[in-house]
């Protein structure tokens, strides 16, 4: 997979706290970013198949 650039204009104290979030875990902004954005999707896809699921009558746990 390839990667492309993205270029963000930030408030200056948005950018900060994503500093101090980003250092405390040992990370680089751009890193932290992503990872979020990532975290993000995923959290939207797993919550679209939940509610497909839904629909559908199944319970989980099945009991």
């Amino acid at each position: 997979m390839g990667s492309e650039v993205l270029s963000l204009r930030v408030d200056g104290e948005l950018l900060e706290r994503m500093r101090q979030h980003a250092a405390k875990r040992g990370m680089s902004v751009q890193d932290y970013v992503v990872r979020t954005l990532i975290r993000e999707d995923f959290d939207e896809r797993f919550q679209s198949s939940v509610d497909e699921t839904k629909k559908l009558g199944v319970r989980w746990p099945a009991t």
